[in-house]
C-alpha cells in the first residue's frame, strides 16, 4: 500500500519510494516558457515550495543523471525533456533554518559550502582577476 509523504522534501525520494504524489513536472515546461530573469514561488506553508524546487533541480543539474526518476511524468512528453541534466544547477533551501540566529546562519552556510564542492571543477581553470578572487575567496 502507498503511503502519503508527509515532510518528505526530495523530489528523487518522493518518486523512488512507495508514496503517492501528484505529477506537477509541467511547472517545469511553464517555469521555460516564461523569458524572465527572476521567478518568485510563493506558497503558504506545506504547500510544496520545496519539494518542487528540489524536483527542478533534479531536472535541470548536469551533475545528475534523472532520466530514471522523471520516466513516465509529463515533462518527458514535453519537447522540454532534451533539457533533462544540462545545467549547472543550485538548490538552496531554507525549509531546515529554523531557530536562533546561529542556527540559521549555520545552516545557509552549510548549503552554500556543499554548493560550493559539488561544482569545485568550476574553479579549476580561473585566470587573472577571477582566480585572485577565487583565492581571496578560500581564504575565509
Amino acid at each position: 500500500m502507498k503511503k502519503i509523504p508527509i515532510g518528505t522534501k526530495s523530489f528523487s525520494r518522493l518518486v523512488e519510494g512507495n508514496y503517492y504524489f501528484v505529477d506537477k513536472t509541467l511547472m517545469i515546461k511553464e517555469f521555460l516558457d516564461r523569458v524572465t530573469d527572476v521567478t518568485l514561488i510563493t506558497r503558504p506553508r506545506r504547500f510544496g515550495k520545496t519539494i518542487n524546487m528540489s524536483m527542478m533541480a533534479e531536472f535541470f543539474d548536469i551533475t545528475k543523471d534523472s532520466k530514471k526518476i522523471f520516466k513516465g511524468t509529463k515533462i518527458m512528453e514535453t519537447p522540454y525533456a532534451a533539457e533533462i541534466n544540462q545545467y549547472p544547477t543550485i538548490f538552496i533551501s531554507f525549509a531546515d533554518a529554523k531557530r536562533d540566529k546561529e542556527t540559521v546562519v549555520s545552516t545557509i552556510r552549510t548549503q552554500i559550502q556543499n554548493q560550493w564542492d559539488k561544482y569545485d571543477f568550476v574553479f579549476e581553470n580561473l585566470k587573472g582577476f577571477k582566480k585572485t578572487n577565487y583565492e581571496r575567496l578560500m581564504k575565509y
